[in-house]
């Protein structure tokens, strides 16, 4: 190609165009085909288009217009270059970091100056090298668009008639959820080995009873979560990751069973969260109210950044409510979470039982203030602490999950979750003995408040499930079955 005409196609504003697109398609088609759970909305869609593709093409456009007016032809041919490069590469900082991080900023900048000024006579096969990764991204986003649209509903279905169930009891009802607290009866052995009188007495001295060797069913918030509020076992609808899925934030804070029960009963919803880690993909919200507007919520983001003081909402609804209607919250915190997810991150065993005690303390803290706070102000309230899973406290890092283990205390480190409750004076719990795991929590809670024996003939197994791809075929498995034994059995597609 001559320079004349090379210097042409550089002027031509369909260039500008096939470099701006070039630039943000691979970006937005990555972060689709790796977080597809976070971002399945039409809000989500509208915003990378905008921002990855519309700022892109408006950048590029005005760029080459000015260039080519006001700059020489050898400096003008540069722009183009440039700012393709520079916005390929932030788009993809953005992705990786969910924000912009100085030092790799200045870095792109620099990456994209040099680039413009060295590879100027190849731009060409630059824009097409990213259209060929945009095409790779569709490839791999495709297989996550199919989960999505072939996501298995069928295990929500009630054994029973429990969404009917009319209630005879309805207390106010504070559903507290502090992230990875691990059962004191749990915590007094194996990797734990630690005193956990402070808050076992905390909880005598304020009626509460405890529940020792209570656990979840699933390992992580969204898994543990959407069986517990569904009152079944999803056995990850047959995925392949413990940490992730679609569907599940929708089935946590917009529909599930539990909240069509209290619904039914006339209740009040409240969603009161520290980070919205649950909201990441704007579900639509099934609570009547919540501390948090998607307006504040970014939509490239962990939902793990600054957190949100819980107190200051909590009396506030607490003081609107309408007396003659029943209220339900949930009151989820993020204390003491668990050690850290990936081997990079990671200090070693002891680093991460460490930090993860002095996280337990601040949990501690927390829980202290709201249960004292709710109960001066609403003492026959039904109070439930139930955590979502274990702190993983004697492996390095969570992920390693996926490793085949018979290790007992390494199992139970998983799972082994906190529960206490604080019953109303009118309710003399019945069938609080088969409080075992968190699928069957709400089921005998609801048979307790509407005292119908026939709910608890319908418990579903309380086994805990994991999901292995080292030391073990890829697949779903039993690690926990329901008699609390440690055990290694593949879930089967009859289950």
């Amino acid at each position: 190609m001559s320079i004349a005409s090379s210097n042409a196609w550089y002027r031509k504003p369909t260039t500008a165009i096939l470099a701006a697109v070039a630039a943000g398609l691979y970006p937005i088609l990555f972060y689709y085909s790796t977080n597809w759970a976070l971002v399945n909305s039409w809000e989500h869609l509208g915003y990378f288009l905008g921002v990855f593709i519309g700022v892109p093409l408006l950048l590029l456009s005005l760029a080459q217009w000015v260039s080519n007016r006001f700059l020489p032809a050898n400096w003008a041919r540069l722009v183009l270059p440039f700012l393709n490069m520079l916005v390929f590469l932030w788009l993809l900082m953005i992705c990786l970091y969910a924000g912009v991080e100085k030092k790799i900023a200045l870095g792109i900048i620099v990456i994209a100056g040099l680039a413009a000024f060295l590879l100027k006579h190849h731009f060409k096969k630059i824009v097409g090298i990213q259209f060929i990764l945009a095409g790779i991204g569709l490839i791999t986003l495709v297989p996550e668009v199919l989960k999505h649209k072939n996501f298995a509903t069928d295990w929500l279905s009630q054994p029973d008639a429990i969404e009917e169930t009319m209630l005879t009891h309805t207390p106010n009802i504070y559903f507290i959820q502090p992230d990875g607290y691990v059962n004191p009866s749990e915590l007094r052995r194996g990797y734990y080995d630690a005193d956990p009188s402070e808050m076992t007495s905390y909880f005598a001295s304020k009626s509460m009873k405890y529940y020792p060797n209570f656990r979840s069913n699933y390992p992580s918030t969204l898994t543990s979560n959407t069986s517990m509020f569904a009152m079944k076992h999803h056995y990850y609808n047959r995925g392949e990751s413990f940490n992730e899925g679609v569907h599940l934030r929708d089935l946590v804070v917009t529909d599930n069973a539990v909240l069509r029960i209290l619904k039914n009963n006339n209740y009040e919803t409240h969603l009161l969260l520290e980070r919205p880690y649950l909201l990441l993909n704007r579900p639509t919200l099934g609570y009547d109210h919540c501390n948090f507007d998607y307006n504040d919520i970014s939509y490239v983001g962990t939902g793990l950044g600054k957190r949100r003081e819980l107190t200051v909402p909590l009396l506030k609804w607490m003081d609107t409510r309408q007396e003659d209607q029943p209220q339900f919250f949930f009151i989820e915190i993020f204390d003491p979470g668990h050690i850290a997810t990936a081997q990079e991150a990671s200090e070693g065993i002891t680093k991460e039982k460490e930090k993860w005690f002095v996280k337990l303390a601040d949990a501690n803290e927390k829980l202290k203030e709201i249960v004292s706070l709710i109960l001066d102000k609403d003492p026959q309230a039904l109070i439930i602490i139930s955590a979502d899973h274990g702190g993983f406290v004697g492996m390095e890092y969570t992920r390693q999950i996926y490793r085949k283990t018979q290790d007992r205390d390494l199992i139970y480190s998983m799972f082994s979750s906190l529960l206490a409750i604080h019953w109303p004076d009118a309710i003399e719990p019945k069938w609080d003995g088969e409080f075992r795991s968190s699928v069957n929590l709400f089921r005998i809670i609801f048979a307790e408040l509407s005292e119908n024996p026939a709910l608890i003939e319908q418990l579903q197994p309380d086994r805990s499930f994991v999901i292995l791809n080292e030391g073990a075929p890829n697949g779903c498995y039993t690690y926990i079955d329901e008699k609390g034994a440690i055990t290694l059995e593949a879930v089967t597609n009859d289950e």
